[in-house]
């Protein structure tokens, strides 16, 4: 008993630096509508910058709490930096694109936090007063971590009272329920705006400061944080403060307690707890339904099938696709090979993005049970590549239609959260699972067979990629894909001439699936072995960056996107060490320059004034 009042005082204290971060995302959503992915890069920054501070003071209590307070003063600066030099001029774009202006940020950071601080983890001098303990039912139990399980309920009071109490919340929270009312009334949003930004990045700062005496500063706490920010975000209700801290409280406990009573399940236990959640309560425990801006009908309106000159210039471009291995090299044509692989894993996400209008942050689930469907058939059935490659969209798509039908009836950032929490979940079946995944050491030997050598597996890919996108294309060109716009855009109205939306929803998820898979499938011929990180958050984002790079609203726009994004990927990593840095550049240049995606915007000339104009 006395073990499971330490874990639970312990989950109780990381609670407190978990809804500090979420608090911050919470608050900048409310207001903003913002999904700020780089919020996680603000908490590493606030740990780098609090490692700087605080070593450099003395030891004692009160110097320790003005370094925080420092760290939180400087974070929010630089979070401010960052609302008016980038976030300031894509307001008014759909969220997701302001997801991929964000993303492009975490990549500068990164490069930029380790030119400054170098790769190695820091860790903090701690004084006398950081290493002492308290005796609890015969028990030392840390001091520090008595101070953080202090600190929430403190911050949360703190937030109440400014959000309550003072003129300045009292616009915040309008400008949450109504932002062009408050407009109307004469607010200047810009700096109402900027305010909250500051604020949300200053309590990241904060958290990562405080995160120093148990843990150190490294390069990895960016996107591991954000995961779980989220996921308290989500799960409390997005917009409630009160919400994220009861979901901070829940997860803390639930990860604790974990460790003793479930060991084997601490990495999927909190996607678990926020599937149960959002399948019972689809807003959150604390979240109230999100009103439509007037955007999202302007992100979603049509564009016209391809003219006659760009049908030409893709076919061009197949009839080189298809000479490649008589020019190019072997490391030229294994690239040629990833981005084909890519094309067909972009093309199924635009799917459900574009036509079904379901966002998704876990579309690395598909890839990744399509890849293991096919390494395990090779390794345990002796399978034939044939045989392998069609078992995997089957698996994938399988698994897609029994999850989409528990799913479909969400919207939004729930739905993309809940595919998150699944493609967690499937990562740690197959991070944990080693008997049969073999774990984190993978599957190895999963090579094509002696007449599929590198060109020849190269045109099977191109074959059946290339074909795949097709045939969704013309999928989405037919009855089905105008019936799934059309629930997309009005499902009262869809509903209103005989149309299932939901039923529409679960085939383009079983059909998005089943592509995916095969792409996975090929990705474990091409690299010869298949690992958890096929399954990663990062693989996610890559397909989600290649969608939003090249435009939701065309079927050339995944394709393009997947094309940029993986010749600029490779291209970059041989030219510089900082790539990531030049990659979040690119990324930022093309939000900027295209808010419609780089098919969009050559689709639709002027489109990228139209930002500019509407600041």
């Amino acid at each position: 008993m006395t073990a499971l009042l330490i874990q639970l005082l312990t989950g109780l204290a990381g609670a407190s630096t978990l809804f500090l971060v979420a608090a911050g995302l919470t608050v900048i959503f409310g207001v903003t509508r913002v999904v700020n992915f780089s919020h996680g890069s603000l908490f590493m920054l606030g740990a780098y910058i609090g490692w700087t501070i605080l070593s450099r003071l003395p030891r004692d209590p009160g110097s320790f709490a003005l370094g925080v307070l420092l760290t939180g003063l400087a974070t929010s600066a630089i979070g401010s930096a960052v609302e008016m030099v980038l976030l300031r001029r894509i307001y008014k774009a759909p969220e997701l694109l302001q997801l991929l202006a964000t993303f492009g940020v975490v990549l500068i950071l990164q490069d930029a936090t380790q030119a400054i601080w170098g790769p190695a983890d820091l860790t903090l001098p701690r004084g006398p007063w950081l290493r002492s303990a308290v005796m609890i039912l015969g028990e030392r139990f840390p001091l520090y971590d008595l101070i953080l399980i202090a600190t929430g309920p403190l911050i949360l009071g703190t937030i109440w009272l400014l959000f309550a109490r003072t003129r300045w919340g009292t616009l915040v929270r309008a400008a949450t329920l109504d932002r062009e009312m408050v407009s109307a009334l004469g607010v200047d949003q810009r700096r109402l705006f900027t305010s909250v930004f500051a604020l949300g990045a200053g309590l990241a700062g904060i958290g990562g400061a405080l995160v120093l005496p148990q843990g150190s500063a490294n390069l990895q706490m960016d996107l591991s944080v954000i995961t779980d920010a989220f996921v308290v975000v989500v799960v409390g209700g997005l917009g409630s403060l009160t919400g994220a801290y009861l979901a901070a409280v829940l997860i803390g406990v639930l990860q604790a307690l974990g460790i003793v009573l479930l060991p084997k399940a601490t990495l999927v236990v909190v996607f678990v707890v926020m599937a149960c959640v959002l399948i019972v309560r689809p807003h959150g425990l604390l979240g109230r339904p999100l009103t439509a801006t007037r955007t999202d009908a302007a992100a979603i309106a049509p564009i016209r099938p391809a003219t006659p000159a760009l049908l030409w210039a893709a076919a061009a471009l197949l009839v080189l696709a298809i000479a490649a291995p008589l020019i190019v090299g072997p490391f030229v044509l294994s690239v040629l090979t990833d981005i084909t692989i890519a094309i067909l894993f972009a093309a199924s996400l635009h799917v459900l993005m574009g036509p079904g209008g379901m966002a998704s942050f876990g579309h690395a689930a598909w890839f990744g049970l399509g890849a293991y469907g096919t390494a395990l058939a090779v390794k345990s059935l002796a399978a034939p590549m044939p045989l392998a490659l069609l078992l995997a969209p089957i698996a994938a798509g399988g698994v897609a239609l029994v999850f989409g039908a528990l799913v479909v009836r969400l919207s939004g950032v729930y739905l993309a959260m809940l595919t998150l929490a699944f493609a967690q979940i499937v990562w740690a079946v197959a991070f944990q699972w080693s008997d049969v995944t073999g774990g984190d050491n993978g599957i190895l030997g999963v090579w094509p067979p002696a007449w599929a050598g590198p060109a020849s597996f190269y045109w099977i890919s191109l074959v059946l990629c290339v074909g795949g996108a097709i045939l969704l294309r013309r999928a989405l060109y037919a009855p089905f894909g105008f019936a799934l716009r059309a629930s997309r855009d009005s499902a009262l109205r869809a509903e209103a001439i005989g149309l299932n939306p939901n039923a529409l929803r679960l085939a383009a998820f079983t059909l998005a699936g089943s592509a995916a898979g095969l792409a996975g499938g090929l990705a474990a011929y091409a690299k010869g072995s298949v690992f958890p990180t096929t399954i990663s958050v990062g693989h996610s984002v890559d397909a989600l960056v290649m969608v939003l790079l090249g435009g939701v609203q065309t079927m050339a726009g995944p394709i393009i996107g997947a094309i940029a994004y993986t010749g600029l990927f490779d291209a970059l990593l041989l030219a510089t060490g900082f790539w990531r840095a030049a990659l979040g550049a690119c990324i930022l240049a093309i939000v900027l320059l295209f808010p419609q995606g780089i098919a969009g915007g050559f689709n639709r000339p002027g489109v990228a004034g139209s930002v500019k104009r509407t600041i």
